[in-house]
């Protein structure tokens, strides 16, 4: 056999044992777990980081304000250094809204060691902590929430003995590159860190979704959530890790009525957000970005690229081989197209999306090794090594 076909029936193998034995990561039926309405509700208090989120607080943070929970709620919405008067948008909105009581504070620049998010929810938990909450909600400021969110996700932590309940909140796919990019955002992270292995005791695999998190309060002190992953550039991975390495019970999956409504309309914008972190998700090594690069090559480029090249060589079994590869690809990412609602003959074009993030994570540890480092909001955190908080 020529290498071509080896390296296409390579390509297969690795595909069907991802569509099997990877936690069927590509499945997107799993919701918010079994929950029972509570006798009696615990108060939640509500931390928002934000930093210059003028132009999406108006339609996110009334959502927040119009829970309906039956318990004791209030949000703090932490004003991360704004130069677009974030702070007092948010206590005009309240004024005009009403509903939950809202307090915004800032905390000043974040010391060093410090990732300015991790030091606004810092900020943020501290003055919740007054309260004496049994639980906080970590949501971003472009984060919209159904009316019953919050009754939900309590709901859904206390029904299941979880000390952390987080959901994958729907992205906007709006603009041509954010149905191109976006669905496949949410499936690579699946791929990386499959929602059913999140939920099980004692497992490895721990994460996520920064913009929707509910934290058991006893947890987040166990833990020494946030001080313990301080220097985290992707912080919602290394608080799970954080909670589930101190024993916590944690639960990750789709959300259905909790949207971000931030707009990523041209390619650079979401460039810009993948390759911030990409080269921190592997820990700045350069052994693991070779891995990286290679494995997105072998599983993402190879099958179309070997069935087009096998059927103009003539050799029938690497085009078979490739073909059946790009088949199975496309069949495990129709699941994520039907629900953001997008069309199916986008499938295909996974191979095309593969390779810009290919090219994004290898844009982010170019700008590493510039000494650009991690970029958002106007800071940059040029040597964020601290990986290690992250394991």
């Amino acid at each position: 056999m020529s290498a071509i076909v080896w390296t296409a029936v390579g390509s297969l193998a690795a595909w069907v044992w991802l569509l099997l034995g990877q936690g069927f990561f590509w499945r997107t039926d799993l919701r918010l777990p079994p929950r029972r309405e509570q006798d009696t509700w615990p108060s939640v208090c509500v931390v928002v980081p934000a930093r210059d989120e003028a132009a999406v607080l108006p339609h996110s943070l009334p959502s927040l304000l119009a829970q309906d929970y039956p318990g004791q709620a209030e949000v703090f919405l932490v004003d991360d250094g704004s130069s677009d008067g974030t702070g007092q948008l948010a206590l005009d909105l309240a004024r005009r809204h009403g509903g939950l009581p809202l307090t915004v504070d800032s905390p000043g620049e974040p010391p060093a060691g410090w990732t300015g998010k991790l030091w606004a929810v810092r900020h943020g938990i501290a003055l919740a902590r007054t309260r004496e909450p049994e639980f906080l909600l970590l949501t971003d400021a472009d984060i919209a929430h159904a009316p019953d969110s919050l009754r939900e996700l309590v709901a859904a932590a206390r029904t299941g003995g979880f000390d952390l309940v987080s959901q994958m909140a729907r992205l906007r796919v709006e603009s041509v590159w954010e149905r191109l990019v976006v669905p496949a955002f949410v499936y690579f992270f699946a791929q990386l860190y499959p929602f059913r292995w999140i939920a099980v005791r004692g497992g490895r695999t721990a994460a996520a979704a920064g913009g929707c998190v509910l934290l058991r309060t006893e947890a987040a002190e166990r833990a020494r959530i946030p001080d313990a992953i301080r220097h985290a550039v992707i912080d919602d991975v290394a608080l799970a890790r954080a909670v589930k390495g101190t024993g916590g019970h944690i639960w990750l999956g789709l959300a259905e009525r909790v949207d971000s409504v931030r707009p990523y309309p041209r390619l650079h914008d979401l460039w810009r957000m993948v390759s911030r972190s990409a080269y921190a998700q592997l820990r700045h090594s350069p052994l693991l970005l070779a891995g990286t690069v290679l494995g997105l090559a072998l599983v993402y480029l190879v099958p179309p690229v070997t069935l087009v090249v096998g059927l103009a060589a003539g050799s029938g079994a690497a085009a078979v081989a490739g073909g059946l590869a790009w088949l199975v690809m496309t069949a495990t990412y129709l699941p994520m197209l039907r629900y953001y609602r997008l069309p199916l003959w986008l499938a295909p074009l996974l191979p095309a999306t593969a390779f810009l993030y290919l090219l994004m994570t290898v844009d982010s540890a170019v700008q590493h090794y510039r000494g650009h480092g991690a970029a958002w909001k106007g800071r940059t955190y040029a040597r964020p090594d601290t990986a290690l908080d992250e394991r």
